[in-house]
């Protein structure tokens, strides 16, 4: 009997590839830009979005690891499946937002899965790197700088010397798969990417928010650092917040040199490392006191607001043509074990 038609929507979410995470992520750090710049109910309604987003993620995720466990291992440890790691790095940033809120035992919650998550899919797609790799190669340390920027939050709001001692952990190991990922990094992507190439300066971004969230996690309670590691960690962030920036001009260079306008699920993992480094700056503005900070971070701000919207509208236009366009069936699947 032939497969009848599914529901669009339903297979048209079905279909979609772990690469969306990107939105999640997008979404959830422009909403801890605007609450750091202060705009609280444009913070709000982004941090909806990217949890209603999240939502929709994980209960895909969940459910094709129960239904398709068989084909989902495979599958994760070719190196397109380097984009399943958003999955990490999404929960991250949500968590960090939430704890910014005051919500610490939710943002602990989700906390919980993304480091549980981490070691298993970073040891299925670090040895299926290749050479000449996209940006997606850089998501191993997006998730891993994602870890230590909420346990640095939940250290700083739960007074636990421990977690802070964690994140500075994973604040090195972060740096350190960088560096390796630099060298799997293909830079022909700067001019010919679908938009993932962003993340090669995400992660640096990223990892400048770590080193401000360390920074702001020490206090008089805790008493972590002496005067020599705040003084590295300080000089850290501040280096790594201008490689960043040196990032951000080369790839807008890119982008003019080779314009590529068409929208593309990728182009989400444009607007994360925007979002991201607009979020840096204005925390190594407090973090290192550096007021003149603050005006660019806004600045960023707008910037990755404006193209969040731009690749929001491509998105909606690209569903519903996806969903409009014809009855989608459902993939035929073997009825074996029935």
């Amino acid at each position: 009997m032939p497969t009848p038609p599914a529901y669009p929507f339903r297979a048209w979410w079905a279909q979609r590839s772990p690469a969306a995470g990107a939105a999640v992520m997008a979404t959830g750090i422009v909403s801890t830009a605007l609450h750091l710049a202060g705009r609280e109910i444009l913070s709000r309604i982004f941090l909806v979005l990217a949890c209603a987003a999240w939502l929709g993620l994980a209960a895909e995720f969940v459910l094709r690891l129960l239904r398709e466990r068989e084909r989902w291992i495979p599958e994760a440890e070719t190196p397109g499946a380097l984009t399943t790691l958003t999955a990490v790095a999404a929960t991250t940033v949500l968590g960090a937002q939430v704890s910014a809120l005051g919500h610490d035992a939710l943002a602990g919650a989700l906390l919980a899965p993304a480091a549980v998550l981490w070691p298993a899919l970073l040891v299925l797609v670090v040895r299926r790197r290749q050479p000449r790799m996209p940006g997606s190669v850089f998501l191993c340390c997006v998730a891993t700088q994602g870890l230590a920027v909420l346990a640095a939050t939940l250290a700083a709001a739960e007074s636990a010397t421990w977690l802070a001692r964690v994140a500075l952990v994973l604040f090195w190991s972060g740096l350190v798969l960088y560096a390796i990922a630099l060298f799997r990094f293909d830079l022909r992507q700067v001019t010919e990417g679908a938009g993932d190439h962003w993340v090669a300066g995400g992660a640096i971004a990223i990892s400048a928010l770590a080193g401000a969230e360390l920074l702001v996690a020490d206090s008089a309670r805790l008493h972590l650092w002496n005067d020599d590691d705040l003084g590295v960690l300080r000089v850290m962030t501040v280096d790594l917040l201008v490689l960043d920036l040196a990032w951000y001009g080369v790839l807008l260079v890119g982008e003019a040199v080779r314009p590529r306008p068409r929208y593309d699920t990728r182009r989400w993992a444009t607007v994360f490392p925007l979002g991201m480094t607009a979020a840096a700056t204005l925390g190594a503005s407090t973090a290192v006191g550096v007021p003149w900070l603050e005006g660019l971070g806004r600045v960023l701000l707008w910037v990755a607001v404006a193209v969040w919207l731009v690749v929001a509208v491509g998105a909606v236009a690209s569903a519903r043509a996806a969903i409009t366009s014809g009855p989608v069936r459902e993939p035929v699947r073997s009825t074996a074990r029935r």
